[in-house]
């Protein structure tokens, strides 16, 4: 067995192993506090019904009825934090894995994209290939959000739901956002390269990037020193990804482990409908996406998902497609696409080329407006689909990102933004497939963007 077979073996095999050792933990271990906040979310459903027939918000009736449902949200709350304070141990090992993975992330997008462009030369050439990355991203993102629009259509899974409307002020937890063209442009443009690097915020160190590779470009002979010496930065934190990469199957048992022991398979079972016609549309994407790319790159693409099985595993594991961005990053250069392209298309695509999360996004927001009983014209769900185009491109590292923008662009539509409690219980199962069809969909685009170049070459292995 190759090394590179060996490692994803141990990351599948620590996948079966965190959910056997979750499912028997969540019976045994936190059936009690799992229980107790099962009542407690119950209650507090009862206690929302109760308060939407009361017309009168200054009565005592009311009142009492608020302070009851603090008192179950404090309850609440005090046996999360036992469950979760249970649960460090297998938290801790995924933790120090992501923690890993942003370590070396930032470095290795600053490196290897002031190497590619400086090798790409001039800014025509940079804006060339820049073209043709937005071209199928802009593209990609389209596919995406109209599949979603039509499957959810077709399965109606929101249908069953039945759910009396809310009223407005109850609180989901999940803060929308009204972005503005200027928190757009200042989520762009770094003010310090130092700040972008510190919090990892990959959109503006790949505009410094540029800047500073096409200056590097620019210097002609005195250039060479710095794209060699960056060069070096590069292999060496590649290396060191080696070396994190050892780390993931148990990061990916943790993960798994912690998962399952909080929601059980029961909520499998509960959301079985949905979760199954959403992963049935994302997997139908999948297949899209790979016909696409076999149109363009013929039978190496297979090979192409042939190599990104261990990316993919491990974004699936942990639902972070930025901890399959080293490795994916390697696989590409494998698979024989130059590093002066994989350098500066894979990054670009952790902010603008989310497949995952723009398919369910168009899914999720059509799901909870059908649970209400919300009928939204043919015209509206294209108005719906444009504005989560936009305003997904401009939030990329914010933590749940795509409930964000989903609470934003679902209230434009007078659609309770109380739905969104149907899915935060399964959000985590559901983010595993949305990052995971982000690797596969910046592998391809990489992939097709050197083949357009004519700077596809053999595999390396």
């Amino acid at each position: 067995m190759s090394k590179n077979n060996r490692l994803t073996f141990f990351i599948f095999l620590a996948l079966v192993l965190g959910i056997g050792l979750g499912y028997y933990l969540n019976v045994q271990t936190f059936s009690p506090y799992n229980n107790s906040i099962l009542a407690a979310d119950a209650k507090i459903k009862t206690i929302d019904a109760e308060i939407i027939k009361l017309k009168d918000t200054t009565g005592t009736a009311y009142q009492a009825l608020n302070l009851q449902k603090k008192a179950t949200e404090k309850s609440r709350h005090e046996s999360e934090k036992i469950r979760e304070k249970k649960l460090e141990p297998l938290t801790l090992l995924s933790d120090i894995f992501l923690r890993l993975i942003k370590m070396i992330v930032a470095p290795l997008v600053f490196s290897t994209l002031v190497v590619g462009v400086a090798k790409v030369g001039d800014i025509k050439a940079v804006g060339r290939i820049g073209g043709k990355t937005m071209l199928w991203f802009l593209s990609a993102s389209l596919l995406s959000l109209v599949l979603g629009m039509i499957m959810v259509n077709i399965f109606k899974p929101g249908e069953a739901m039945h759910l009396p409307l809310p009223p407005s002020n109850i609180d989901t937890g999940i803060h929308k956002v009204a972005l503005s063209m200027k928190d757009f442009i200042s989520h762009i443009v770094p003010k310090s390269m130092a700040e972008a690097m510190a919090t990892n915020e990959i959109l503006q160190i790949v505009v410094f990037s540029l800047f500073f590779g096409v200056a590097t470009a620019a210097i002609g002979e005195k250039g060479q020193v710095i794209i060699h010496f960056f060069d070096a930065v590069a292999h060496v934190i590649l290396k060191v990804t080696g070396y994190v990469m050892n780390f993931a199957p148990f990061a990916v048992f943790g993960a798994m482990a912690a998962i399952v022991a909080k929601q059980g398979l029961s909520v499998l079972s509960t959301y079985a409908l949905f979760i199954g016609e959403f992963y049935s549309t994302m997997l139908l994407l999948w297949i899209v996406l790979i016909l696409i790319g076999f149109s363009i790159l013929k039978g190496r693409v297979f090979n192409l998902m042939n190599r990104m099985k261990e990316p993919v595993l491990v974004a699936f594991s942990t639902a972070s497609s930025e901890a399959a961005y080293p490795k994916t990053m390697q696989q590409l250069e494998r698979f024989g696409c130059k590093d002066k392209i994989v350098s500066f298309v894979l990054p670009l695509g952790y902010s603008f080329n989310l497949d995952g999360s723009m398919l369910y996004m168009t899914f999720a927001s059509l799901f909870i407006a059908q649970s209400y009983g919300i009928h939204l014209s043919f015209e509206q769900q294209i108005t719906m689909l444009l504005i989560l185009m936009l305003t997904s491109k401009g939030i990329a590292g914010v933590p749940r990102a795509s409930l964000v923008v989903i609470a934003g662009t679902i209230a434009t539509f007078n659609i309770p933004e109380a739905g969104l409690a149907l899915l935060i219980g399964i959000d985590p199962l559901l983010d595993m497939g949305r990052s995971a069809t982000n690797v596969i969909g910046n592998s391809l685009a990489t992939a097709v963007v050197s083949k357009w170049e004519g700077e596809l070459t053999e595999p390396l292995d």
